[in-house]
């Protein structure tokens, strides 16, 4: 059991923090729903690229990075 302080905050128990994987900074939402308020997690709002976008570093164009990778593109006619 909490309670709200005048600022408006609540603290969440350590048990709910863990299950819900919440650490500083996680963004929630709260809902109401007949008379009960839910708090949710936010999905993240990037996409899984963006997480290990800048992985293979440098400021090189993709090309060259898949030429390295790859070996040299055949030449055509």
């Amino acid at each position: 059991m909490g309670k709200v302080s005048s600022k408006g905050q609540i603290t969440l128990p350590v048990e709910i923090r863990r299950a819900l994987g919440l650490s500083p900074g996680t963004r929630v939402r709260f809902e109401l729903t007949q008379g009960a308020a839910v708090l949710r997690k936010e999905s993240p709002a990037e996409h899984p690229v963006d997480r290990v976008f800048g992985v293979l570093g440098g400021n090189r164009p993709v090309d060259e990075l898949i030429d390295e990778l790859r070996g040299e593109r055949p030449v055509g006619d």
